[in-house]
Parts: C-alpha cells; sequence; structure tokens
C-alpha cells in the first residue's frame, strides 16, 4: 500500500486540498461536518506560518483517493497530547479491508508525541480506535457560543 504525505513543508495546491475534503466530506457519513470546515482543519493541518501545522496521509486505489487522514498539531506539548486526529475517512468500498488500521499505523509513524481523537459512541469505527490502544479518560463537554 503506497501513502501520500502532506505537511506544511509541502507545496500543496488548493485543488489538493479540495480533493481531501471532497473525498471526507463524501466518506466521513453522518460522523462528518461541514464541507468549510473540512477545509479549515485542512488548511490549519498544512499551515506552518501562523499555527502549529499537522499533517494529512491518504491512499489511492485507481485514480481516486480510498481512504485519508487529517492531524493537526495542538502545541501543548507535555498537557494535552500534541496531536489530534480530526479527521479518518475509508471509501465504503475499501471498510473492513484493514485499510483504516493502515492508515492509523501510519498516524502512529508520522505523529510525534500523543494523539487524541473524538469519536461518537454509535461510530463504529471506536472498536478499531480501542483495538488499536486508544482509552477514553474524559467525557468531552463544549459550550457552543
Amino acid at each position: 500500500m503506497e501513502f501520500t504525505v502532506l505537511t506544511p513543508n509541502d507545496q500543496v495546491t488548493e485543488t489538493q486540498k479540495k480533493e481531501v475534503a471532497d473525498f471526507l466530506f463524501e466518506h466521513l457519513d453522518q460522523f462528518g461536518d461541514e464541507h468549510e470546515a473540512i477545509m479549515k482543519c485542512i488548511r490549519f493541518a498544512l499551515d506552518d506560518k501562523e499555527k502549529f501545522g499537522g499533517f494529512i496521509v491518504y491512499t489511492r486505489e485507481g485514480g481516486h483517493i480510498s481512504g485519508a487522514v487529517v492531524v493537526n498539531k495542538t502545541g501543548m506539548e507535555g498537557y494535552i497530547p500534541e496531536n489530534i486526529l480530526v479527521y479518518i475517512a475509508v471509501d465504503k468500498q475499501f471498510r473492513g479491508k484493514g485499510l483504516g488500521k493502515a492508515l492509523m499505523q501510519k498516524t502512529f509513524d508520522l505523529a510525534e508525541g500523543s494523539i487524541k481523537l473524538h469519536v461518537e459512541p454509535e461510530n463504529p469505527a471506536r472498536f478499531l480506535y480501542e483495538k488499536l490502544g486508544f482509552t477514553s479518560k474524559y467525557l468531552e463537554m463544549r459550550l457552543n457560543r
């Protein structure tokens, strides 16, 4: 399996960013966000000027993206995990074949420091995350203003 990795050091075009965002928007299903929110996350991951950056990993099958991960660095080393895995999705036709696990393993190899993610309790991917060693330490609470 061949991975493409994008970092803030790469010259990534808006077309490339949009391709990843389009894929995530389509394949995150009911667990996804609005397209513009996904684009903001991708821009954050690839920005090393004003923010902390991050990286994107994806695979292709037949010329199309088959799976993708977006990780943002938190800049909070030592007290909050250094990385947050914001998005991961696998094309429906490749689910259950180990692609999600392979993407996670590649993410582990690339991330410097610990990783956190948010997952809804009813998301079936939760079981993969638990098998890979993620634990649930906190209940997330938000105040949206």
